[in-house]
C-alpha cells in the first residue's frame, strides 16, 4: 500500500526516517553504493519529497502505527 510522506526525523543512529501518513515510519538512508538517496541529506531535498508516496510493508502486514 502506498502512502505519502508527511515528515522526517532521525533515529538513534542518525539515519533519516520518513514519516508516512498511515502512521508508520520508513528508513530513507543515503548509504552509497547500496542506497542512493542524496536528496535526504539536505532540508531542501527532504522538503521536495514531502507528499511522495512510498510502499508501506507494515500496512500490508497490518502492523500497528509507529507513532
Amino acid at each position: 500500500m502506498k502512502h505519502p510522506i508527511i515528515g522526517f526525523h532521525k533515529d538513534e543512529n542518525d539515519d533519516w526516517i520518513a514519516e508516512l501518513e498511515c502512521g508508520h515510519n520508513y528508513h530513507v538512508r543515503h548509504n552509497p553504493p547500496w542506497k542512493l538517496r542524496p536528496w535526504v541529506i539536505s532540508e531542501a531535498g527532504r522538503n521536495k519529497y514531502l507528499g511522495t508516496t512510498l510502499n508501506c510493508l507494515k500496512c500490508e502486514r497490518k502492523e500497528p502505527r509507529d507513532n
